[in-house]
């Protein structure tokens, strides 16, 4: 197994995202296929296995390698350099080497790529002119934001195949591009108002759960 690894590592972990498999397992793929008109695929896995990335990709239910996004050629064009300067900014804040794109596999650590994802959710199904409006929107997200967008989205809608365009995925479409933004990303933390209502929502039936159970405990 190490003996494979040495011989993958100048290939699979070369031009990295972050990703460090000493570090953790889990990472995402971004698959870029050699035809220009192929759609470029996004999964997330939760283990690593250098000498089968791109056989590992799937889209079942399976959490591990499942198909999170899969974007059109132009709509992942539009996005892909502005993704790779604000990763790659954040990385040489951590005194990490940059990342690039290239054909075939592309491995992005776990937390960049729960931020990719959400902003590729945002445009797989939307018009291609509103996807400026999507990265503005996602550019003004804190990265924490953009994690608990992508956690509670993963958590109910993730799939590729059945939450695509439905429930939380379809609001996610909705809050990045359907809001225009003016001016430049503020600095200030700015969660849609829709997710701020939803999150409102949870901690209510949260509450209301435990009272319940109080009361039935008590009866």
């Amino acid at each position: 197994m190490r003996e494979r690894e040495k011989k993958q590592n100048p290939d699979t972990l070369g031009g990295t995202f972050g990703f460090d498999p000493k570090e953790s397992a889990s990472h995402f793929l971004v698959i870029i296929p050699a035809g220009v008109t192929q759609a470029v695929s996004i999964s997330e896995h939760l283990s690593w296995d250098p000498g089968n990335l791109e056989s590992s990709v799937h889209f079942g239910e399976r959490t591990d390698g499942q198909v999170r996004s899969s974007l059109d050629r132009k709509k992942w064009n539009d996005i892909a350099d502005i993704i790779r300067a604000e990763f790659n900014a954040r990385l040489k804040k951590e005194g990490k080497p940059p990342g690039r794109w290239k054909t075939g596999a592309n491995v992005i650590n776990r937390i960049l790529g729960k931020e990719l994802t959400l902003l590729a959710w945002a445009i797989e199904d939307a018009d291609p002119a509103l996807t400026h409006i999507a990265i503005a929107n996602w550019q003004g997200l804190t990265p924490e934001e953009r994690w608990w967008l992508y956690t509670m989205t993963a958590a109910a809608t993730g799939s590729y195949i059945t939450g695509r365009n439905r429930g939380w995925r379809k609001a996610i479409r909705y809050a990045l591009t359907e809001n225009p933004v003016t001016g430049n990303p503020s600095s200030e933390p700015m969660v849609p108002e829709f997710f701020r209502y939803v999150n409102d929502a949870i901690k209510e039936s949260e509450k209301y759960d435990s009272v319940q159970l109080i009361k039935e405990d008590n009866s």
